[in-house]
């Protein structure tokens, strides 16, 4: 009887390791050398092993990351009304957000033309990164028009949710009017935040929202890990 090749034999155990949640979605495994250790072979026997797991689709290398656990895609459905927590509840997963600053300063001239404001006025910046299940799934900036909220501030840093910081400071409900989706590429600071390598393909997401009455009252930018998410249009009738 042919014997089984090492390499195979340790796939095979790290995959029922997966299987029993030794190692979750998303999580890393062992480092090569650890592995090597491990199992008493050299490092070019357990690369073997990973190499044909990874062909699979049972984990992903990250150059300069290490290997990690596949995970399914998180559905993210965009449509005429945008709330991260519903769209990630909806998907049977915990949505969580990290705020990684809010400031206020002045409008830049991109910002001032998509929130329909002079260049300079006061503007509310609010950036952070979208957890769903505790794995890191976006990167986002969010830019308000001081005037109309000039509370927001204080709320964001009080409440994550946009919506709910909103609605604190008297804007009850607001829609998605437009939104550009394209391909960019993760900075070595977003690859750090969303555990990913640098360069790696991210989904940009910009868009605009308004008040009922028609006031934009939202620029937001968002970067979406590429492999963690399928973004899906939703058609409005």
């Amino acid at each position: 009887m042919a014997r089984t090749p090492v390499w195979k034999s340790i796939a095979a155990t790290l995959e029922d390791e997966i299987l029993k949640g030794h190692y979750r979605p998303g999580g890393k495994l062992p480092t090569e050398a650890a592995l090597a250790a491990r199992f008493g072979v050299n490092r070019h026997t357990v690369r073997h092993a990973i190499a044909d797991m990874a062909g699979r689709g049972v984990v992903r290398s990250r150059r300069g990351s290490g290997v990690f656990v596949e995970t399914e895609p998180t559905e993210y459905p965009i449509g005429k009304r945008v709330r991260f927590h519903q769209n990630i509840r909806a998907s049977g997963r915990l949505p969580q957000k990290t705020v990684l600053r809010v400031e206020e300063r002045g409008a830049d001239l991109t910002e001032a033309k998509a929130l329909e404001i002079d260049p300079g006025a006061p503007v509310i910046v609010y950036e952070g990164l979208s957890f769903a299940e505790g794995q890191p799934i976006a990167h986002f900036i969010s830019v308000f028009p001081a005037a109309p909220v000039p509370g927001l501030a204080k709320t964001l840093e009080e409440v994550s949710s946009v919506t709910e910081a909103l609605k604190r400071n008297g804007i009850p409900d607001y829609v998605r009017s437009e939104t550009r989706i394209s391909v960019d590429h993760a900075t070595p600071t977003q690859a750090l935040h969303l555990k990913i390598g640098a360069g790696d393909a991210l989904l940009k997401s910009v868009g605009v929202n308004r008040t009922e009455g028609g006031l934009p009252i939202e620029f937001g930018t968002t970067w979406f890990a590429g492999d963690k998410v399928t973004l899906t249009v939703m058609a409005e009738g």
